[in-house]
């Protein structure tokens, strides 16, 4: 009896033990990852015409587009980049491009070189969002399922819609996919700590787009699910979709991840580096 007795306190300390020590692990656990989110500026496009931005919009107006891909500069040592812009011009004459540089001279302004980008996250295939992969060769890529299911197959058979795809940046994909590179996403997810992925406006077969947790709370990259400030003020939708209801829905949804109107980031507005003035050349920190 004494035997069992000393036993099951034995027992009994080893359990109180083990409760005390996994409470006090706790104080061990990663923090969650938070974000340094900045806007990259590779150039302007001239003289843009505002109606193929904003549907409705006077076809009078113009304006210099923002170029620009975003960057997520992670305390838990992850590189994100949103986009990968374009560096061929076959969609775009040179005399309309300003400023123009490589999308990696533009990365490197934040001090990263391009094989420590860790990840890119591709909002859409059109040529001025999905080119330059290349320049990142260590990145793993994520891009919604149906989006690279589409335009790897269906949209260049007849009836497909391949129009503002580069076939040369379809082909980079499908090679990073073979090496293993490439996450497709279905839906909605957070992705990485901290970094979720949407499902957006039909501007493309399946669009996405990116929030991420900083300091000073959850911003929002819209790419081009948002072109302007102007479509989130005037609730109005891009020209440029399949589907104007599913991109004012999309612009709504933002308003309710953002912890903030301030921090829904539009994908081509020079108004971006105004509003977020510093560091300055052609960089803009959004937290």
């Amino acid at each position: 009896m004494i035997k069992r007795l000393i036993i099951f306190v034995i027992l009994l300390f080893s359990f109180l033990l083990g409760v005390a020590s996994s409470e006090g692990s706790g104080q061990d656990a990663p923090k969650p990852a938070v974000y340094e989110v900045y806007a990259l500026s590779y150039g302007s496009y001239l003289n843009f015409p505002v109606s193929g931005l904003i549907a409705g919009a006077d076809k009078s107006r113009r304006l210099d587009l923002a170029l620009m891909v975003w960057l997520l500069k992670g305390s838990n040592g992850r590189n994100i980049l949103v986009d990968t812009g374009f560096y061929r011009t076959k969609f775009v004459k040179p005399e309309q491009l300003k400023d123009f540089i490589k999308v990696s001279d533009a990365v490197a302004k934040t001090g990263v070189k391009p094989e420590e980008i860790t990840d890119i996250i591709i909002s859409h295939m059109h040529w001025d969002h999905a080119g330059s992969m290349d320049q990142f060769p260590k990145a793993r890529v994520w891009v919604q399922k149906d989006e690279y299911a589409y335009y790897t197959a269906a949209a260049w058979q007849q009836g497909g819609k391949s129009g503002g795809i580069d076939p040369e940046d379809v082909m980079s994909i499908v090679k990073r996919n073979t090496d293993k590179l490439v996450t497709l996403v279905d839906g909605d997810k957070e992705i990485i700590d901290g970094v979720s992925v949407y499902i957006g406006g039909r501007h493309t077969y399946q669009s996405q787009y990116a929030s991420a947790r900083t300091r000073s709370g959850t911003v929002v990259l819209a790419s081009d699910n948002m072109y302007l400030y102007e479509n989130l003020d005037k609730h109005l939708p891009i020209s440029q979709t399949f589907d104007a209801d599913s991109n004012l829905k999309a612009q709504d949804r933002m308003k309710q991840i953002a912890s903030k109107p301030e921090l829904i980031v539009p994908g081509h507005d020079p108004e971006v580096f105004v509003r977020f003035p510093r560091p300055g050349n052609g960089v803009a920190r959004i937290d």
